[in-house]
C-alpha cells in the first residue's frame, strides 16, 4: 500500500509479452508482480501519484490497518450497532475524522441531525406536547393552546409540567429517544428479524420526529445544527434530499414549499458566511415513492416551479422504500414532463437498493439511466445490471454508496461483501455517503469512510483511494463547473494541511 503505482503501462507490457508467449511457461514473478500491480492501479485511486507527505501518511494507515484487518472482531464484519464502539477507538476513525472528506452528496432532510440534541434541546423548549400512539409511538406539536387529540393517541401531555414533576428526567429522555432512531443496544438481528420490521420501524421514527422538525424555529435550528455536524466532521458541502414539507408556527399557522425552500437556503447562506471554508449546501426535492401518478405529476409540476424560481435547487427524487414502493417507469409520463417542456431539472434516482432480484423494482436502475438520472443512490443492485453498469460508467453516473446505511437496512451482513467492493476495485463512478446518520447512531461521514477504506477496500485501498472519494464527491456534485473548480481548490487547501499535520 505504501508503495506507489505510478506504471500500469510497464504491467501491460509485462501482460502482453505473456500473452504472445503462449501462457504455458513456468510462472514468472515478474508477471505475477505486474498482474498485482495491474490490478492495483485499475482501483479507486489507482492511478493517484501521491506526495512524499502523503505516502508517509500512507504507510502510517497501512500498518495500522494491517493490524485492524488481524482483529476477531473486525468492525465491517459486524453489524454497525455492535460495531460502533470498535469504530470509534479505532486509530483509522480517528484519521479519518480529521480528514477533509469534501461533500455528502446522499443525506435526507430529518436524519442529518443527532437524536440527542433533538432530545436534549427540542423536547426541553417551551409549549412542547407529546403523546403516545396505540402502537407505542410517539407524536409531538408546539402550540400556543391545547392541541386538539390526536386519532389512535393518548391526551397530549406538556413535556414541561411533567418533567416538572420529575425527580430525574433521563429514563423519560432515553425513551424519547428510543423512538427517534433506530439504533439499538440489544441484538440487532434479534429486534429487527426481517427488512418488513426494520423499515417499519425506520417510518415510525420519522413520524415521531415530524412534529418536532416541522415546527419553524426547530426546523432552521434543525438544520443548522445539522450542518454544523456535518463541518465538525469535515464535510464542506451537502447535497441534502428534502420533501420540504409545510411548516408551521406556534399559532398553527403554515408556510409553503417555496417558504421552506427560501428558509433552507437562507440558513445556508448563513452559516456559510459564518464558516467561510464550509462550500455550501444545494437541495433535491423529494417526494414519498408511494404516491399515485395524479399526485406526482402535480409535484413535478411544483419541481419545475421550483426550480424556475430557486435555480440554486440541485433538482429532484424520489424516497422510500422500493421494495413497497411504485417504481420509476410507472411515474415515466409524469417524469417526461421537464424534457417535453424544455424544462432543465436533474434528476438523482434512488435506485438498486433492493436484493428483490428480477423483479420490476429491480428494473429502478436501467429506469433512471433511461430517465436521465445524474447520480445513482444507493445502486446496491448495479453488479446484476450489467448494462446498466456499463451506462452508468461510460456517462459519468456516480453511485452514491452508503454502507452502514445498506448494512443496517438488511441488504448485506458483512460490508467486506458489499457490491461496492467490487466497484471500488476497478475505480467505477462512485461516492461515499450517509444517508441517515441520525437514525442509524451515527453522525456526519466519517463512520461510512471507515466501512468504506476498511471493509469495502481491504488492504489494498490507500491514501489515493481516500483521495479520490473526496474529489469524486466534487467531481459528480451538481455544482456547475466552475464552482466545482473552486470548491477543488478550497479542499485541495484543507487536505495538504491535513497530510502535513498527520505524515509524522
Amino acid at each position: 500500500m505504501a508503495v506507489l503505482l505510478q506504471r500500469p503501462q510497464a504491467a501491460m507490457a509485462c501482460l502482453l509479452l505473456y500473452y504472445f508467449t503462449g501462457g504455458l511457461s513456468i510462472p514468472d514473478p515478474r508477471q505475477r508482480e505486474a498482474l498485482i500491480e495491474l490490478e492495483s492501479s485499475m482501483q479507486t485511486g489507482g492511478q493517484m501519484v501521491l506526495t512524499d507527505a502523503e505516502q508517509r501518511l500512507d504507510a502510517i494507515l497501512f500498518k495500522i490497518k494491517q493490524e485492524e484487518i488481524m482483529r476477531a472482531d473486525f468492525p465491517p464484519a459486524m453489524h454497525f450497532f455492535k460495531a460502533r464502539t470498535l469504530i470509534r477507538t479505532s486509530p483509522i476513525f480517528s484519521v479519518l475524522q480529521k480528514m477533509p472528506k469534501g461533500g455528502a452528496l446522499h443525506v435526507h432532510d430529518f436524519s442529518m441531525t443527532s437524536v440527542d440534541w433533538l432530545v436534549k434541546n427540542v423536547t426541553y423548549r417551551p409549549y412542547c406536547y407529546m403523546c403516545v400512539t396505540d402502537s407505542q409511538s410517539i407524536r409531538f406539536i408546539f402550540s400556543s393552546q391545547w392541541p386538539k387529540a390526536l386519532p389512535h393517541c393518548s391526551p397530549w401531555i406538556l413535556l414541561e409540567n411533567l418533567r416538572a414533576k420529575m425527580v430525574n428526567t433521563t429514563d423519560l429522555d432515553n425513551s424519547i429517544m428510543s423512538n427517534l432512531t433506530i439504533f439499538t443496544d440489544q441484538d440487532p438481528e434479534t429486534v429487527y428479524p426481517s427488512q418488513d420490521v426494520i423499515w417499519d420501524r425506520f417510518e415510525q421514527a420519522f413520524l415521531a420526529l415530524w412534529g418536532l422538525v416541522t415546527y419553524a424555529p426547530v426546523f432552521r435550528d434543525y438544520y443548522y445544527q445539522g450542518l454544523s455536524e456535518f463541518y465538525a466532521d469535515n464535510v464542506m458541502y451537502l447535497e441534502l434530499r428534502a420533501l420540504l414539507p409545510e411548516i408551521y408556527e406556534l399559532d398553527g399557522s403554515t408556510h409553503d414549499t417555496a417558504w421552506t425552500l427560501k428558509t433552507y437556503q437562507d440558513v445556508t447562506r448563513q452559516f456559510t458566511a459564518e464558516h467561510p471554508d464550509f462550500f455550501g449546501a444545494r437541495i433535491i426535492f423529494t417526494v414519498h415513492r408511494g404516491v399515485n401518478i395524479s399526485v406526482m405529476t402535480r409535484v413535478v409540476e411544483k419541481a419545475m416551479k421550483l426550480q424556475r424560481d430557486f435555480p440554486d435547487m440541485a433538482g429532484f427524487d424520489l424516497v422510500g422504500r422500493e421494495d413497497s414502493g411504485r417504481p420509476l417507469w410507472y411515474f415515466r409520463d409524469a417524469l417526461s414532463l421537464p424534457i417535453e417542456r424544455g424544462v432543465m431539472l436533474p434528476f438523482f434516482f434512488h435506485a438498486g437498493e433492493t436484493n428483490l432480484e428480477g423483479t420490476e423494482v429491480d428494473q429502478n436502475m436501467l429506469d433512471a439511466l433511461l430517465l436521465n438520472t445524474s447520480r445513482i443512490g444507493h445502486g446496491f443492485a448495479l453488479l446484476r445490471h450489467p448494462v446498466a453498469k456499463g451506462l452508468s460508467r461510460k456517462r459519468g453516473v456516480a453511485v452514491e454508496v452508503c454502507p452502514i446505511s445498506n448494512q443496517v437496512m438488511m441488504l448485506v451482513k458483512d460490508l467486506r461483501n458489499h457490491p461496492a467492493a467490487a466497484l471500488m476495485s476497478e475505480n467505477h463512478p462512485l461516492v461515499i455517503s450517509s444517508d441517515d446518520p441520525a437514525m442509524f447512531g451515527a453522525s456526519g461521514l466519517s463512520y461510512d469512510f471507515y466501512e468504506a477504506f476498511v471493509g469495502f477496500g481491504g488492504i489494498r485501498s490507500n491514501v489515493g483511494s481516500l483521495k479520490e472519494l473526496a474529489i469524486n464527491s466534487i467531481r459528480y456534485s451538481s455544482l456547475t463547473p466552475k464552482q466545482q473548480e473552486k470548491a477543488l481548490a478550497l479542499w485541495q487547501r484543507r487536505w495538504d494541511k491535513f497530510v502535513s499535520e498527520n505524515a509524522f
